[in-house]
Order: structure tokens, then sequence, then C-alpha cells
């Protein structure tokens, strides 16, 4: 049986090439080959002898999630569906920008958390995915990316060019930063997720820094503490309600996971943190969470945690019966944050014609907690 070299990093790459009795630089050949420059075929590594390729070529393999569906929208946004086995797909998203190229990553097929405005959520959950899977995202975006058409048009001059050099993204190298924001909860697969971002931040690797890597939690109090020893990099909580009662209904999580329990998390999170602030991310539901007051509550419940507070429009998808906020809910919430001295942005949807945007991801997912069967018969009723 060939071991997937895509599952380890620096260290378990030494360890492997130990068991083929070479030395340990050999693992930052491989590192370099694999995932700065993409390789896949092992004859390709011509820094190595031809003996260790044949060796590598019996012994291992370099192969991500294979590609069921790939989809671009008209902003540019790109969507790839990817089987990772037993009748389970993820979707991983692309998205440029004129400066920036920022992939969205899942971290498993489905999510158990149930959060009511996700689609996701309401796929239910089926397992946690593999360092593999995850990091075979990256990979597979990078490789897919790195043709000239596939960029956005503000990479194409001379002078842009030149520009988006120093903020990592080159047309070489389109992705200049990684959001674990996909289908799933990083923190509820800490282990895989953690060994996926470490290869994200080896030089040797994708070489990305901590403040261009962000895991996106509902509020794991315990994985917050924990990502803040092993792996901290820039933090996302998706926070949607200014008090318990209203988040309970929105985040169950929160019902284990108090509101003064996960802001406590997040100032000692940013003692170790490569940000000075933590993103409080809040989908703005039409007559739900929209409110003037609501917006007061909200500045006065984050005002002692430094943080920027991003809206996101909600995006629909079947099922559900939440509406999006008006763009004038949306600004006078945003105004009231800002009156208060917050920094208040409001995220730009991209990618909703091809169910990409921000609460659309559902991929497809072999339930085993029966959530998404049980809401079918009780839309039924």
């Amino acid at each position: 049986m060939t071991v997937n070299l895509l599952g380890l990093d620096q260290e378990g790459l030494r360890g492997f090439c130990a068991g083929l009795g070479e030395k340990p630089f050999r693992a930052r050949q491989l590192l370099r080959w694999i995932h700065h420059a993409g390789v896949d075929d092992f004859s390709a590594m011509t820094d190595m002898s031809r003996p260790l390729r044949e060796r590598l070529a019996e012994s291992a393999s370099i192969a991500a999630p294979r590609v069921l569906r790939d989809t671009t929208a008209a902003d540019g946004t790109r969507k790839w569906l990817l089987d990772v086995g037993t009748g389970n797909a993820i979707e991983t998203v692309f998205i440029p920008e004129t400066h920036r190229g920022t992939l969205c990553i899942s971290s498993q097929a489905g999510c158990a958390l149930a959060c009511t405005f996700c689609s996701t959520g309401h796929q239910g959950f089926n397992r946690n995915l593999t360092v593999e899977e995850i990091i075979g995202q990256l990979w597979l975006a990078s490789r897919a990316l790195r043709s000239r058409d596939a960029l956005a048009p503000g990479f194409r001059t001379a002078q842009s060019a030149v520009a988006c050099l120093g903020r990592g993204v080159t047309e070489e190298r389109p992705i200049s930063n990684v959001v674990m924001m996909g289908m799933g909860e990083p923190l509820a697969n800490f282990e895989n997720v953690v060994a996926a971002m470490r290869l994200m931040l080896d030089d040797s690797a994708y070489g990305l820094s901590r403040r261009r890597v962000t895991l996106s939690t509902v509020g794991l109090v315990p994985g917050i503490d924990r990502l803040g020893e092993a792996c901290p990099v820039a933090l996302a909580v998706s926070l949607h309600a200014p008090n318990d009662a209203l988040r309970d209904e929105l985040v169950p999580i929160n019902r284990k996971y108090p509101i003064r329990e996960l802001l406590a998390a997040c100032l000692r999170y940013l003692s170790k943190a490569p940000r000075d602030f933590v993103t409080f991310e809040y989908v703005m539901l039409s007559g739900v969470n929209d409110s003037v007051g609501q917006a007061r509550e909200l500045a006065a419940l984050v005002s002692g945690v430094p943080c920027k507070i991003n809206l996101i429009p909600f995006n629909s998808f079947p099922g559900v019966d939440y509406q999006r906020s008006s763009p004038e809910a949306i600004a006078r919430f945003r105004d009231v944050l800002m009156q208060a001295g917050l920094v208040a942005t409001v995220r730009k949807t991209r990618g909703d014609d091809i169910a990409a945007a921000c609460g659309q991801l559902a991929g497809r997912v072999q339930d085993r907690t029966r959530r998404a069967s049980v809401r079918q018969q009780e839309l039924s009723q």
C-alpha cells in the first residue's frame, strides 16, 4: 500500500525518507516539488537520483481528491466539487480579487453543529477530512489556477503584477490567502486541520504567513485555546447574534459555550495570534438580528474585545425561510457599529450564481446524524 505524501508535513516526510534510508534534507526537496511546484510525477523530480525516484514511485503517491465538477461564476469565483469517497463530496471555492486570491477550504464532509442559516449544517455530517483531503484542496487549486487565464483581470497588467508581488500574489502563485471557512467546523477536526495549516505555513511548501491563513469557528472554546498553543493563525468567529437567547437559536453550540465564555477565549487567543484583533462574522437576517437596537447591543457586547465586524448579507438556499436584510438595514446596522468606534465592513457577495457564496456550500453528504431526513419530515408536515 502506497503512502499519500500530501498528508505528510516536513517531520512526517523526514520519517518517511528515513524509512527509505534517505537523509532528512530529502523531506525539504519533496515538500518543494509537491507543494511549491505542484508536481505529482516522481520522475520529474530531477534533483533526486533515479533509484530514489523509482523507490518513491513504488512506495508513495501524490493524490488530491478527484474533481467531480468545476464551475466558474460570472464574477470569476470558481468552485470545485471534490470526491472524498463513500458517496461524499466537498466544495472548495476560489475568490479572485485585484490584489488577492482567496481559497476557501473545507474541513469536514458536512457539519454536525447545525447552524440554522447555513446550507452545510442542513446537510448533516458524515466524517472529518484527512490531512491529504484538506491540503489536497489547496494543492489542486494551486495547480488549476496557475494559467494566466485563470486569474482576475487585475493580475494581468505589468503594473498590477508588481503591486501584487508585495501581497503574495503572482501569476505562478495566485492563492495569497487561505480561509478555513468551507464545509465543516475546523476545530472539530483539530489535529488534521492543524497539520494541514502547518503545511500551508511551511516555507518549503506554500510559505503563507500566519496573517494570511484564517480559521473560522462557531465558537468551540476549548479548541480556540488549543489552537492558540498549537498553531495560532488569524481567527474569525461566527457570532451572528448580540445575546445568548438569539444565538442559542441560530448557533446551537452556544448553549454549551455561551457568548461570555467565547469572548473570554478570544481575549486569551489574542495574546498569541498573528493579528491584534478577532474578526466577528455576523450574517444579516431580515427581522431576526438586524435592528438598530440589536446593533447597539452588539456594539456594547464586543466593546472589550479588539475586533473587526464583518457583516454578511444572507445567501439563501433551498429549504430555509430566512430572508436577506435589505441594503438599507445593513447600512444602518453598520453605521451604528462605526459610530460606536468599531471597525465594521459589509462582505461583498461573490459566486452566489453558482451557490459558492458564504453559507451556501453543501457538496454531497451521506448524513450519519439523520438530521437531513428529520428536516425533510418536518418540512412535509
